[in-house]
């Protein structure tokens, strides 16, 4: 029996199952902490695998913070991409790069154990299976770099919960801390731009594996930067008329990029900002990408009321986002994104079921999840506008 939720089915049984369940865990929990016992469970041989594999679990939950600064360190001096092109002579690159060879040569080390390089006979290192499916994803470096932030507004805990710090995530997002942004400085855009589109080109290609879009005749995307999303809707959708939505300084990033990337007849632009700005009129769809999380609930409802009221009778909103787990927590939702929106001091990973409260207020209705293939990416759902 694990720490799953308590079951569902008739109300006596499923009392009865939540105190068993709880009698358990407790005497388990008691074993478990038991010092004693923890030293018969690593010798005796039907325990003695389970034991070992719980100690490594703890272990690497107080050694995270460390693996996590060792992909940093191999970001900041290039190293997957140096052992993709050819294998690492850590005395030689080191010289290269003006560091210490012994110090290099521990870092790759390092990066070996966590499976980012590979060591090899001749003590230089390849490329190692985490390492390739990091240099896998495009702009995935830029997301490890920009984590130095929340890393420091994570030093301390405990008063980030109280409220302590003033952290740097919420300066570094211009529309935090109770901001009521209108638009942004060009510099302050362009930069808020880039890790936009660099976050949701995997959340696009998971959130089309997951919904179809056929059917549909024309899709703002609200909050849609300089048209990441768009950009992979209109590559499987030639027909689908396509609109980003955003802050003035960003639909201007937006035209740019478009342009850049030959789509600035493809997909149409339109500047705003949906605090208090008239959404794009005429679409039967709409989208919010990585959007709702960001925000507490007091700008969440209107934003979702305004959507409904936008879209006519038959219009489908579209949902992707990071969720929290709801009764079954996840290590994405509940931890990672938890932390990171209160570092930012505003939204939160909502649940599915808080999602659905959300948009039944808002008028919606057929509120459908979709599973995706990777739920610490993304979570998708959609809603009608039935009348």
């Amino acid at each position: 029996m694990t720490d799953a939720p308590f079951i569902s089915g008739p109300s006596w049984l499923a009392r009865a199952a939540d105190r068993l369940f709880l009698t358990y865990r407790s005497w388990r929990n008691t074993k478990i902490a038991n010092p004693k016992f923890q030293e018969w469970a690593s010798r005796f041989p039907l325990t003695r695998r389970v034991s070992r594999r719980s100690a490594e679990e703890v272990y690497d939950l107080v050694s995270g913070f460390v693996y996590s600064q060792t992909l940093l360190a191999c970001v900041e001096f290039d190293l997957l991409n140096t052992a993709q092109r050819e294998a690492i002579d850590p005395v030689s690159l080191a010289h290269a790069k003006g560091l210490d060879a012994d110090k290099l040569t521990m870092l790759c080390q390092a990066a070996a154990s966590l499976e980012l390089l590979i060591r090899q006979r001749d003590g230089h290192y390849g490329l190692g299976r985490l390492g390739a499916a990091v240099t896998g994803v495009p702009g995935l470096d830029l997301m490890i770099r920009h984590h130095r932030m929340f890393y420091r507004d994570l030093a301390d805990p405990g008063a980030l919960m109280r409220g302590d710090v003033d952290t740097e995530l919420s300066r570094y997002w211009p529309y935090v801390g109770g901001n009521k942004t209108h638009d942004l400085a060009p510099d302050v855009a362009k930069t808020y731009s880039e890790l936009m589109a660099t976050s949701q080109q995997l959340v696009a290609v998971q959130t089309l594996r997951a919904v179809s879009l056929r059917g549909i005749s024309h899709l703002v995307d609200i909050g849609g930067g300089t048209g990441a999303f768009l950009t992979a809707v209109a590559a499987q959708y030639d027909a689908l008329q396509l609109t980003v939505f955003d802050l003035p300084s960003v639909a201007e990033e937006a035209k740019r990029s478009l342009r850049a990337a030959g789509l600035e007849g493809r997909i149409g632009v339109a500047g705003g900002s949906f605090l208090d700005d008239p959404l794009p009129a005429g679409a039967d769809a709409a989208s919010l990408i990585r959007v709702l999380y960001d925000h507490d609930d007091s700008t969440v409802r209107p934003l979702l009321k305004a959507v409904y009221d936008s879209l006519p009778v038959g219009g489908t909103l579209l949902i992707s986002e990071p969720m929290s787990g709801g009764t079954r927590p996840t290590k994405a939702g509940d931890a990672y994104f938890s932390f990171y929106t209160m570092a930012m001091t505003t939204g939160r990973p909502r649940s599915a079921a808080r999602h659905t409260e959300l948009l039944a207020e808002a008028g919606f209705s057929s509120i459908r999840t979709h599973a995706t293939d990777t739920a610490f990416v993304t979570n998708v759902l959609t809603a009608r506008k039935e009348s």
